[in-house]
């Protein structure tokens, strides 16, 4: 919960709508109206960036469930992997940036690189960092 509060705060530092303001679990539900943004688009930029996100309805969306005006966002995954309240801030601020730079593919490979830096000091459990075969 503390992680969600935090990416949930970051977000609306950062001009971010949150549908109903905040959180009160580990989801955020971001409202991308007052962006200029599509649901579908930010979620297909994100997931270039190095950042997974689903694209999502919100309360009376003006546009199609297929290209929503939403994105929603769960803190399970950086939490189990032990990241905290300053990855929160960190993960924020990619967001913010990737969603600014969404057709400006030299930025969003930047940001997966910063992305897959941060994941390797927090390998998520039972995963190795190498692919092993064995015979």
């Amino acid at each position: 919960m503390r992680n969600a509060k935090a990416l949930a705060s970051e977000l609306l530092e950062r001009g971010f709508r949150l549908v109903s303001g905040g959180t009160d679990n580990h989801l955020i539900l971001v409202d991308l109206t007052n962006k200029g943004v599509f649901g579908k688009k930010a979620a297909q930029a994100l997931d270039r960036a190095g950042i997974v996100t689903n694209y999502n309805t919100i309360p009376y969306d003006p546009r199609k469930p297929f290209s929503p005006s939403g994105i929603r966002l769960g803190t399970p995954a950086v939490t189990s992997r032990g990241m905290g309240e300053e990855e929160m801030r960190r993960i924020a601020a990619w967001l913010a940036e990737a969603i600014d730079h969404m057709g400006d593919e030299e930025a969003l490979d930047r940001i997966a690189a910063e992305v897959r830096e941060m994941c390797r000091a927090f390998p998520a459990p039972g995963i190795s960092d190498r692919a092993e075969v064995r015979a």
